[in-house]
């Protein structure tokens, strides 16, 4: 292979082999093997780099047995090199850590030099992952088992099982995969013969984090995997470790459609009889129904939609596994079978795909043919992917975008050039996709009619104005048509002059006529929706995966249309984020909104597919999930599915949310650097999130900033617990620095939202988190009127109850602080001047800032509370300014009809502050319709505060 190898690769390879000589001149041997070792060095970094690390490992492989070909027996390997007296945890990683890097490099040098098949590769992979989580597993039960005793049920110790999903569980296993894990246990019951009695779930919960330690920590010597128990019941938020009652009762009442595929594929990694049988009878009916089940299809149809989406969120390009044709497309068409006949036939109910596929082809259930080249272009994916992981033991499915790694590739998989490599891979993956197409696919092709025609010729002949116009008048009024050509035109020249290859200048051809269709067909302005709609298709015209999806889906067309005749607001947060063209494939999802306390359990759900250690995917994740939600509630808006105040309710319910997310996000990447605070408890944070403002008063709107206040209550002075230990109530700085990072860094959907921390005490020069009593002692001592009055407009919206309640109660000592009535309301008079003097838009009446506007409404209203308050307590209760006025009204503080005017005013503003927000202009208002409204307001001002 040396002979053969570019010169590139050979200067890489002859870097490395000058590294080891350099490190290990002790071993004279190693120059005779030069020439057998250089060509790997070439092919692979990561194996260069773990012969460097360990030269026993290039020893064991060129003067030992290393290399000899097939499965090596991992599990009596490994217990060989578990002694008694690896005691502890430390022992137990680096043991873990060498012997998996010790046998990954024995199968890529295996792998790369093509002396073993995929299928043996993929197994090895498999069989040295299962060695490695049971005897690991092993080793900690025993460690926990010295201390607490053996967890018992009726006289009979519990085991932990341990089970492999995915790849794991079908012995398909990645060479850089991470794994999925589910545990489990029998029986509910408590530990007997240790020095402390503990539950059964106590225990198998302190052996499952510290298996996933003992796997998942990366160390000096490195990690075993990348461990992921997302796929367990109710996700992130649910037990670690479930028994067996528990685990049925799920899966029977709330497994889900996608949780039926997943465990299809599942396979118990350290079987104990009789337990793996009791527990395969209590998957079984949950996947395998007793008829035949056609539904699968749609549910398999909708999974592969989702994943097509997530190829245009994450913009995969030259993806093997989850693009068209890709690996996943053939898991699909093997598992579509399985849940469609497994239940009536048992050959059909085991994890391992080629062993699936020999028993469709078996039962001629797949023609021979098609099974055969499915397999063969299944293994030819498979070892590509094996080698793209094997150049530096990282998990990719990506083709390269070097030519260092292209050469590799060529030379792993036998191609003289990477063209020839492309044009054969193409070959595997279209017919993967034709397969699959014939099985699952849904493809929707739109028929063409007459009028479809005309427009086909409207935008691909060049007509002159004459014969266009003469063309529009059949379809549009004549001063409608000359609009809507001339946008055309226009639009037309622009895309003439744009450099988008010939896939998506045929992609926009076929769409375009569609696109002119609809904004005639559909729309009562057809000129200014086609202006809005040329708008988002400039914005996706470079990535044809989303002029395809609007050419494929003409419900999303039709709904794209639906909202830019609507919104230009909705229109230009579309083009400006494309990925929201996604939630317009289902209409009914689309105006089917979360309820009001469901949006984190969505959020939870959409982020289940991001790992938690990818920062800057979950980042993105968290923008695009906050973008469609907004999406969804502004396309109920417009529609009028939503009244104004439930339309607040949404965003602000979102919002809260997303501050949920965020903190705990920020808080799991603290933690891990840092460890937990000192003096906490359970589940405690010791920090909390205040919001004042629009979000405070449940008023949030379509843009709005987030107003918010950080606190905390650690008292102690002592380190945190984490390897990188630092003063307690420093972390909470770096907390708070970390939320804000997460906020405000912009990804490619933006920020997430713009915040606001200068309500915090001191403002600007204060720190950002401050103690729950420091706040207490600066509202009471140092803040200034107009702090009073935005604490009327402040909720507690996330942390520890503990600290709710010390805020609720600081905020209602506060503002039921008896006050100098005359005082009071100069104070609020000159702050609402400053405003006004600052703020006010120069022409027309500024609905927040203006004389007689929303502001005055609010001045008014934290007016009242603050001076009456002392006497009438309950009128602090409520942040938002309808129910204060409400609550004014019923206690008498104003007069009914006043406090229907400013409501009526006040919903009356908002109302139109949002439909302004989505017709995409400021929120100024020069017709005169409010003239009435604000006189009334102004009024009331001036009898109550005077100035």
């Amino acid at each position: 292979m040396q002979s053969t190898m570019p010169a590139a690769l050979l200067d890489i390879s002859e870097k490395h082999w000058a590294l080891l000589l350099e490190k290990y001149p002790q071993h004279p041997w190693l120059v005779e093997y030069k020439t057998q070792v250089l060509p790997l060095f070439g092919l692979s970094d990561f194996i260069a780099r773990s012969c460097w690390q360990d030269i026993d490992i290039l020893q064991d492989l060129l003067q030992g047995q290393g290399l000899v070909e097939g499965v090596p027996d991992y599990d009596n390997l490994l217990r060989a090199q578990l002694p008694a007296d690896v005691n502890d945890e430390a022992g137990l990683h680096k043991v873990l850590r060498r012997f998996r890097r010790h046998q990954m490099v024995r199968i890529a040098w295996l792998d790369l030099t093509s002396r073993q098949s995929i299928d043996t590769s993929l197994k090895q992979v498999s069989k040295l992952a299962n060695a490695l989580i049971q005897n690991a597993c092993d080793w900690c039960y025993r460690h926990l088992q010295a201390r607490y005793g053996t967890p018992m049920y009726q006289r009979t110790a519990q085991p932990m099982l341990v089970i492999g999903m995915g790849k794991l569980g079908g012995e398909e296993l990645n060479f850089s995969s991470d794994i999925d894990l589910i545990f489990c246990y029998p029986e509910q019951g408590e530990t007997l013969g240790g020095r402390k009695i503990l539950e059964n779930q106590q225990f198998f919960t302190k052996l499952g984090q510290k298996l996933i330690s003992a796997l998942n920590q990366v160390t000096a010597d490195g990690q075993v995997f990348r461990v992921d128990m997302r796929l367990r019941p109710f996700g992130e938020s649910g037990p670690l470790v479930m028994h067996f009652s528990a685990l049925e009762d799920y899966y029977q009442e709330q497994g889900r459609e996608w949780e039926r595929y997943a465990m299809v594929k599942a396979r118990v990694i350290n079987p104990v009889v009789p337990h793996t049988d009791d527990l395969k009878a209590i998957l079984r009916p949950f996947v395998f129904r007793r008829y035949m089940d056609y539904s699968a299809i749609e549910a398999l149809r909708n999974m592969k939609r989702l994943i097509s989406q997530e190829v245009r969120r994450r913009q995969l390009t030259d993806n093997i596994k989850l693009g068209a044709g890709g690996i996943r497309e053939v898991e699909f068409i093997v598992q579509a079978f399985q849940l469609i006949r497994g239940g009536r036939e048992a050959a059909l109910q085991q994890p391992g795909l080629f062993e699936v596929l020999e028993e469709l082809k078996l039962r001629q259930w797949l023609a021979e043919d098609d099974a055969d080249s499915l397999g063969e272009s299944y293994r030819f994916l498979r070892k590509a992917e094996h080698h793209l992981q094997q150049f530096n033991d990282a998990q990719t499915q990506t083709l390269p975008d070097n030519d260092i790694d292209r050469q590799r590739l060529c030379l792993a998989m036998g191609y003289p050039d990477y063209t020839s490599f492309c044009r054969a891979l193409e070959q595997h993956m279209q017919t993967i996709h034709g397969q699959f197409q014939e099985l699952i696919g849904d493809e929707n092709e739109q028929g063409a009619d007459e009028q479809i025609s005309e427009l086909q010729d409207l935008w691909n002949l060049p007509l002159s104005d004459g014969e266009a116009l003469t063309l529009l008048q059949n379809l549009l009024q004549t001063t409608v048509a000359e609009a809507f050509w001339a946008e055309l035109r226009d639009f037309a020249q622009d895309m003439r002059a744009r450099a988008i290859g010939p896939r998506g200048r045929e992609s926009l051809d076929k769409l375009m006529p569609w696109v002119l269709n609809a904004c005639i067909k559909d729309s009562n302005q057809p000129q200014l929706v086609l202006q809005r709609l040329t708008g988002v298709v400039k914005a996706v015209c470079r990535r044809t995966a989303y002029l395809d999806l609007l050419l494929e889906n003409p419900g999303a067309l039709a709904q794209l249309v639906r909202l830019c005749n609507a919104s230009p607001w909705i229109a230009e947060q579309i083009g400006r984020f494309p990925i929201l063209l996604d939630e317009l494939l289902n209409p009914q999802h689309l105006y089917q909104l979360a309820p009001l306390d469901g949006y984190f359990n969505e959020l939870r759900q959409f982020m289940l597919r991001i790992p938690e250690q990818d920062l800057e995917a979950r980042m993105e994740a968290m923008r695009q999930f906050k973008l469609g939600q907004q999406l969804k509630i502004a396309a109920a808006d417009v529609t009028h599915v939503l009244p104004l105040m439930k339309v607040s309710d949404h965003l602000t319910f979102l919002a809260e949310a997303m501050i949920k997310q965020v903190v705990l996000d920020a808080w799991q990447q603290m933690t891990e650097r840092y460890g937990r605070p000192a003096g906490l408890e359970g589940s405690d944070l010791g920090f909390g999130v205040i919001a004042y403002g629009k979000l405070g008063g449940i008023e949030l709107g379509y843009g709005s900033d987030l107003d918010l206040v950080f606190v905390h209550n650690c008292d102690s002075c002592e380190d945190t617990d984490g390897p990188k230990a630092i003063e307690s109530r420093q972390f909470y700085l770096k907390l708070a620095q970390r939320i804000m990072h997460l906020f405000n860094t912009k990804t490619a959907s933006g920020d997430l939202y713009e915040t606001d921390l200068r309500l915090r005490p001191s403002g600007n020069s204060g720190l950002l988190v401050c103690h729950i009593n420091g706040f207490a002692e600066y509202q009471r001592a140092e803040a200034w009127t107009w702090e009073h009055q935005a604490l009327c407009r402040s909720r507690f919206v996330f942390g520890d109850e503990t600290l709710a309640k010390a805020f609720r109660q600081t905020r209602q000592d506060i503002l039921c602080q008896p006050r100098d009535k005359q005082k009071l309301a100069q104070d609020v008079r000159q702050m609402r001047e400053k405003m006004r003097e600052h703020l006010q838009a120069g022409q027309g009446f500024d609905l927040k800032q203006g004389s007689g506007g929303i502001a005055d409404i609010e001045f008014l209203t934290q007016y009242w509370v603050l001076s009456e308050s002392h006497q009438q307590p309950a009128l602090c209760f409520w942040s938002d300014n309808v129910r204060i006025l409400e609550s004014l009204q019923q206690h008498q503080i104003i007069k009914p009809e006043w406090a229907k005017a400013l409501t009526e005013a006040y919903l009356a503003y908002r109302n139109a502050g949002h439909r302004y927000v989505l017709d995409g202009r400021s929120a100024v208002d020069d017709s005169g319709q409010f003239e009435t409204l604000r006189e009334q307001v102004r009024q009331i001002w001036q009898q109550t505060l005077g100035g």
